[in-house]
């Protein structure tokens, strides 16, 4: 039994205190609140450009805004953290961020970024200022159809209705897209050979370096490096007798282009053609070091470079020939043995090392050749296409078949396409920019 407090005296709260733990049993309110007032902590000032950037660079997650059901003071914290400065804040200054500067605006001759009328963040190159930026597209400034019923359309609608190009016309600047190709970086060289004569190899050499001329702005050369003295000249209007001999024993005093283009004949599509010697003693002399010699100078003038190789596949001056290819056309005629010694051709090269330029060779296959119409040409092809890239063929045409200057504004159209498709095929294969 507890003891009493005295009589006199007053209780104290200790006595309480053990009266309740001595009872077990208290009266305590189903609901308890405690109200404690605090005065407001004081907001952080900061100025409005820096809470601007804070707000921008900071995302804002969803699951941090408060609903309607959860205490307002929610949302209170969230403003309060964004905006704290103090040493207690844990989240990172967002003010202090520095945004990343732009990158550098490099120029590439081209606007196709800033087609919009964007000012460019460095100063811009005269050469920037092209028609195609500053012409508007309109009746008078677009070009006029090419086709027979698009260009009648075209006129009687006083050029108000302009139906675009014919699919053939489209076709055509198609193929002339693929043979403009451009390059960086140095000469490209195309050697065109095979292990048998008479098949039309200086006849495919005269078609590719036309149909690369004819399209092409810069400068195309075919160099006869036959050593048995070639015939590549004779396929052009002569326009000076000097030959690789000559440009050989000249080639100290040969400073500009001026100077090499007297030694070469230029035809109607700009083609330029280095003739070998006549003389069949001095064409034998024509070796590797003389070949490298005009390999060199053309190398400082041309952009493509096409050479016609005689059947010795052993010479010294296909040896260097091959050392320069960048890809290589073979030429096959239509009958069997042609076509073997043009597959005994790419076998040559696989044994020697240019495997790669095997796989990457184009064969042309000239069709008029005896026994074409003999023998089963899809079957040639099909050969010929599981070894190198790709096969074109050249058709039978008269002006070809004459053997004597080549015109080329007279080849008959299909002629005309196949030559076109054969230099596109080969620009495809050559390298853009050098490593």
């Amino acid at each position: 039994m507890a003891d009493k407090p005295e009589k006199g005296r007053a209780s104290e709260p200790g006595d309480e205190l053990a009266a309740t733990s001595s009872d077990l049993t208290i009266s305590v309110p189903e609901n308890l609140s405690i109200v404690v007032d605090l005065p407001p902590a004081p907001a952080p000032e900061a100025p409005d450009d820096e809470i601007a950037v804070a707000i921008d660079d900071v995302p804002v997650d969803p699951g941090f805004v408060a609903s309607p059901t959860e205490p307002s003071t929610m949302s209170v914290a969230i403003v309060a953290s964004r905006l704290a400065t103090g040493p207690t804040s844990t989240q990172p200054d967002a003010a202090a961020e520095i945004p990343p500067l732009p990158g550098t605006d490099a120029f590439n001759q081209s606007r196709r970024d800033r087609l919009r009328g964007e000012h460019s963040q460095q100063p811009e190159p005269a050469a920037m200022l092209t028609a195609d930026r500053l012409l508007a597209v309109n009746r008078k400034t677009r070009p006029g159809p090419e086709g027979g019923w698009q260009r009648f359309v075209y006129g009687i609608t006083f050029h108000m209705v302009n139906l675009g190009d014919s699919a053939k016309v489209r076709a055509r600047k198609e193929l002339d897209h693929r043979i403009q190709k451009q390059f960086e970086g140095g000469t490209r060289f195309v050697p065109v050979l095979t292990r048998k004569g008479g098949v039309g190899k200086t006849t495919v050499t005269t078609l590719l370096g036309m149909a690369l001329a004819d399209a092409r702005e810069d400068r195309i050369v075919a160099i006869d490096a036959n050593p048995d003295r070639g015939t590549l000249a004779e396929r052009v209007t002569k326009q000076t007798r000097a030959t690789v001999r000559d440009v050989v024993q000249k080639a100290p005093s040969i400073g500009g282009f001026t100077d090499f283009s007297a030694l070469v004949s230029r035809d109607e599509t700009r083609l330029d053609i280095l003739a070998s010697d006549t003389d069949p003693l001095l064409s034998e002399a024509f070796d590797e070091n003389d070949y490298n010699v005009v390999a060199d100078l053309t190398a400082r003038f041309y952009s493509i470079v096409l050479t016609d190789c005689g059947t010795g596949i052993v010479h010294s001056v296909m040896r260097a020939t091959l050392q320069r290819a960048d890809s290589v056309v073979i030429v096959s005629g239509g009958s069997v043995d042609e076509a073997r010694l043009a597959s005994e051709t790419l076998t040559w090269l696989e044994a020697n090392g240019y495997g790669d330029l095997v796989r990457n060779a184009i064969v042309a296959l000239n069709t008029a050749t005896q026994g074409t119409n003999l023998v089963k040409l899809d079957e040639i092809e099909s050969h010929f296409r599981s070894r190198v890239r790709e096969v074109v063929r050249i058709p039978y045409d008269p002006q070809l078949a004459a053997g004597s200057v080549v015109s080329y504004k007279d080849l008959k159209p299909l002629t005309k396409q196949s030559a076109r498709t054969l230099a596109a095929l080969v620009v495809e294969g050559l390298p853009t920019s050098r490593g």
